[in-house]
This record gives structure tokens, C-alpha cells and sequence, in this order.
């Protein structure tokens, strides 16, 4: 039978970390869009209400488990509710701003434990499954700062290039079992989380700043969350089964700057 009109992830089940909201979620519908069984996990499962609406209205399948990426049993428990994992994207992470003087031990041990120590969780468990099965795509989500040097993003740049690392070591150490991991680097994609620090830090001058977020993209504007999620389709898809330890750039030019 001819299955090249079937939907992408027709009968796969992709689990998405971080999925309640911006690029998290537009990753999860996108994948239910095109009939993947989704699985969402989120601190609360409440948090997830949004994106479960958006994936049931367009006759998608998912659910949520709620799980602390940062702890160890609770990822343990939430990967056992999951029997079959072909695509794992480990979206979930926090943002800091400062650099390495005004950066406290307490902000560098947040970091670390949602960023580096999250992806991990998901990888030691994720990559288990994988491997017991015989194949599996796995989507880090790093970024631009995983390789450039960017004011004042001392901790979330150690936390993404070590995601960054994390990807590589992965794709070497599991290329021979049917397991492939890639990651994208994107620069500043406007998400709510970009809105609220905008309402929070600059409130008498928020479409100014708007601007010049912006404007530090060569292409003049800031990315969508739904192009993270197309290239991560595309990535987690057969179509790039050629494709693993690579790190791609979804910048709008920004290294171009550096």
C-alpha cells in the first residue's frame, strides 16, 4: 500500500515536555495536526487545558501527566503511564537574565535543574524506551546561545549549551540502535513568555522594546512558534532519517551578527 499521502506521524506517540504553552505547545498541536497521540508534560496538568483544546479541536489525540521535569521519580512515574514512545521532545525549560557577578548560587541551581537536569530525566528515560523498541527521534530544544555569547544570559547559556552537548552525546552513543537526536537553536521567538516579561520590565515603554527585541534579528522581527514547530516536524518525521546529531539554527540571521 502506497503510505506517502498518510499523515507524518500517523500511529506514533510523541511526548512533549513544556507543552502548556509557546513553543511547547505549538509543537503539540502541530504533531496532532498531523495525527500523532500526544502526550503533554507539564508541572500541572491544568496548565495543559489550553493546548488540550486546541489538539481536540482539530480531532487530535492527547493527554497530560502532570510531572516535575526536575525530579527524578516523578519523571520516572509519568514515562511509566507511557507504553510506546517514538518521539520525544524535551521543550520544557526556564529563562534567567544576569550575568556571572550578579547571577546568585540559587539561580545557577534553578537553572541547572530545570534545564540541564530536566533534559536529562528525559533523555535517561526516554532514550530506555527507544532502545528496548529498536528506534525513536528525540528534539532537544536548545538555542543561539548554546553557541554565541549573549549579554547577560550567563546560567541560560551554560544550560543550553549543555543541552547543546547533551544532543551530540546522545546521537554518537546511540547511532548504531535505531536512535536518532537532533536539537534547535532558535533565537527570540515571541511567545507569551516574551509578552509577560515585556508587561513586567517595561511597562512604560513596551512597544519600544518590542521593537528593538525585534530589530535584533537581521530578518526584522522576532520568530513564531509555529516555525519552531515545522522544523521540528520535519526533524521528527521520516523524512529526516538521515539526520541526527546536527544543531539547527532558526535565528532570522541573528549569527550572522556574531
Amino acid at each position: 500500500m502506497n503510505t506517502s499521502s498518510l499523515p507524518r506521524f500517523s500511529g506514533k506517540t510523541v511526548v512533549v515536555t513544556g507543552g502548556g504553552s509557546g513553543i511547547g505547545q505549538a509543537i503539540a498541536v502541530r504533531l496532532a495536526s498531523e495525527k500523532a497521540e500526544v502526550v503533554v508534560l507539564e508541572l500541572s496538568a491544568d496548565s495543559t487545558r489550553e493546548t488540550l483544546g486546541k489538539i481536540e479541536a482539530l480531532g487530535g489525540t492527547a493527554r497530560a501527566v502532570a510531572c516535575d521535569m526536575s525530579d527524578t521519580e516523578s519523571v520516572r512515574s509519568a514515562f511509566g503511564t507511557i507504553d510506546r514512545l517514538d518521539v520525544l521532545i524535551n521543550n520544557a525549560g526556564i529563562a534567567h537574565i544576569g550575568n556571572v557577578l550578579t547571577t546568585r548560587p540559587e539561580d545557577l541551581d534553578r537553572l541547572y535543574a530545570v534545564n540541564v537536569r530536566g533534559v536529562y530525566h528525559g533523555l535517561h528515560f526516554g532514550v530506555a524506551k527507544m532502545q528496548a523498541q529498536g528506534s525513536g527521534v528525540i528534539l532537544n530544544m536548545a538555542s543561539i546561545a548554546s553557541k554565541v555569547g549573549i549579554a547577560d544570559r550567563f546560567a541560560y547559556s551554560m544550560s543550553k549549551g549543555a543541552v547543546l552537548s547533551m544532543t551530540l552525546s546522545v546521537a554518537r552513543d546511540f547511532v548504531d540502535k535505531g536512535i536518532r537526536c537532533n536539537c534547535i537553536c532558535p533565537a527570540r521567538i515571541h511567545t507569551p513568555f516574551v509578552d509577560g516579561f515585556l508587561d513586567k520590565n517595561f511597562p512604560d515603554n513596551r512597544d519600544e522594546m518590542f521593537a528593538k527585541l525585534s530589530a535584533s534579528q537581521p530578518i526584522g522581527r522576532m520568530g513564531r512558534a509555529d516555525e519552531v514547530a515545522a522544523l521540528a516536524a520535519f526533524l521528527c518525521s521520516d523524512e529526516a532519517a538521515f539526520i541526527t546529531g546536527s544543531a539547527y539554527d532558526l535565528d532570522g540571521g541573528f549569527t550572522l551578527l556574531r
